[in-house]
């Protein structure tokens, strides 16, 4: 086992975690403290998680997930770490805490005392449903016009199909909104995900206090009993922040970096972002596919710049964080240097997931 799988962070100084006996789902798990945070980590070997089989990585992502639940019934506000982060050792593991020190004081007080509650709002019976847009006035008149010209063509049937598509958002806009609306008053933030077929109405995180936890469920009752027999819904928590507070440990690559430069034209040892910004801006007029319709793989020239400026801006945010570890002003613009010896120093960016 040479390297450390990190699960998530406690701000709040040290975690005293129970024997394996009395939690089992945190065998093997311990802290590494920096300051007041501590990274909750597990001893585990150095792999590439995107190369895993399915099956394998389901299983790790339900141990990912009971662990940070784990840590938050003991009664510690964790902030959760994003799937598949790795550190190479103990003293890598600490230098992300470092590293990430201001941003996590920041988030702190945010995730102190409270949970995310995720809920899922179905169609009860969805064949009714689309059966009564089907019988409404708006798609029975449109499909009278359609039935009266001489020959139905697909395209003649996608209007129609398109229409009760519109109509039916419409209405799980309608529904979902009434929902939020009623919610939002018993909640810090909510955050909407990917509905993940057309029967789900609505499918949103709440972050909310512990202690309106119970609240919040009456409201879920109310609401089902408001919308019985047109609308399910289902509620999973109490979770840790995971739709709100995730950071991100990215751990940058020199030749990723040289690559970048090289796509904007960077030529300079020691710049700024500023001047990066003005490397790609010149990149992207003379690259975008608008002004060069004529050309042959412009779409992924414009592409690669983008990307190259994504790398180099990380880069920066990574070299500011080391200035303000190191006792420098936040905000203050710093020099970047490409020497390889400097690169080394800010290498990892800590931040919130995008």
């Amino acid at each position: 086992m040479d390297g450390k799988y990190i699960y998530g962070i406690v701000a709040s100084g040290s975690v005293e975690l129970p024997g394996a006996g009395a939690a089992p789902d945190l065998a093997g798990v311990y802290t590494i403290q920096y300051q007041n945070a501590s990274a909750v980590v597990s001893d585990c070997e150095m792999i590439d998680y995107r190369n895993m089989r399915k099956d394998a990585l389901a299983l790790l992502l339900v141990r990912h997930q009971k662990v940070i639940e784990g840590i938050m019934e003991l009664g510690n506000a964790i902030i959760p770490v994003k799937f598949g982060t790795l550190a190479c050792s103990d003293a890598e593991a600490r230098d992300i805490l470092v590293k990430g020190s201001r941003l996590i004081q920041e988030i702190a007080p945010k995730v102190r005392d409270k949970i995310e509650i995720d809920v899922a709002v179905t169609w009860k019976d969805f064949g009714s449903t689309l059966k009564e847009i089907g019988q409404g006035k708006e798609i029975t008149e449109l499909k009278k016009e359609v039935l009266s010209a001489k020959t139905v063509t697909v395209e003649d049937q996608m209007k129609v199909g398109l229409a009760v598509k519109k109509i039916l958002d419409d209405k799980k806009d309608y529904h979902s909104g009434l929902i939020q609306d009623a919610l939002k008053s018993l909640s810090h933030d909510c955050r909407a995900h990917e509905l993940m077929d057309d029967q789900m109405v609505m499918n949103s995180a709440f972050l909310i206090n512990k202690a309106r936890q119970e609240e919040f469920y009456a409201r879920i009752e109310s609401l089902n009993s408001e919308f019985t027999g047109n609308l399910n819904f289902r509620c999973i928590g109490p979770l840790p922040p995971y739709s709100f507070y995730t950071i991100d440990i990215k751990k940058l690559d020199f030749k990723d970096l040289e690559w970048a430069r090289n796509q904007l034209g960077v030529a300079e040892e020691v710049t700024t972002k500023s001047e990066i910004k003005r490397h790609y801006h010149r990149a992207a007029h003379a690259l975008h596919p608008d002004k060069n319709p004529d050309k042959p793989g412009t779409e992924k020239e414009f592409g690669n710049a983008a990307l190259a400026y994504k790398i180099l801006a990380d880069y920066c945010r990574a070299g500011e964080q080391t200035r303000q570890t190191d006792g420098g002003q936040a905000g203050r613009e710093v020099n970047i240097s490409f020497n390889e010896e400097k690169f080394k120093e800010s290498s990892i960016l800590v931040k919130m997931t995008d």
